[in-house]
């Protein structure tokens, strides 16, 4: 692995030790919804970066997936539905209203351990491809 790539791997992790520490608590489950964004959008930035691909400046997953399967064979998730359900929380999360929700409302106790899950099975995927 890179040193480029192990870096964006590091900052994953970091970010995932904030979603472990944020579920449970379901007031901050918009917030640990943004950090598993970030998980993922730093995951699919260092599989582009040990395939020589420049990370483009965007937070998009779906657009950093379809990247991502453009250059790493054999790369695939089994459902982008999550991946849909983060970019639409991902910059709105942060704000108060009716931003950052999902269209039945803000992400729950259950969203939020979907989430987490997605985002220790990601990081696993990942690695095992890097290693």
């Amino acid at each position: 692995m890179k040193a480029s790539t192990a870096e964006w791997v590091r900052a994953a992790e970091l970010d995932l030790l904030a979603v472990e520490r944020l579920l449970g608590d379901f007031r901050l489950s918009a917030i640990l919804a943004f950090h598993v964004q970030q998980v993922a959008e730093k995951l699919f930035k260092a599989l582009l970066e040990e395939h020589d691909t420049e990370p483009p400046k965007t937070h998009s997953l779906l657009a950093l997936y379809k990247r991502v399967i453009a250059v790493t064979p054999g790369f695939e998730l089994d459902d982008t539905a999550v991946l849909v359900m983060l970019d639409q929380l991902y910059i709105d999360a942060r704000y108060p209203g009716e931003h950052g929700l999902l269209p039945h409302g803000m992400p729950d106790n259950e969203d939020a351990r979907m989430f987490c899950q997605f985002a220790n099975g990601l990081l696993k995927q990942v690695v095992e491809r890097l290693v």
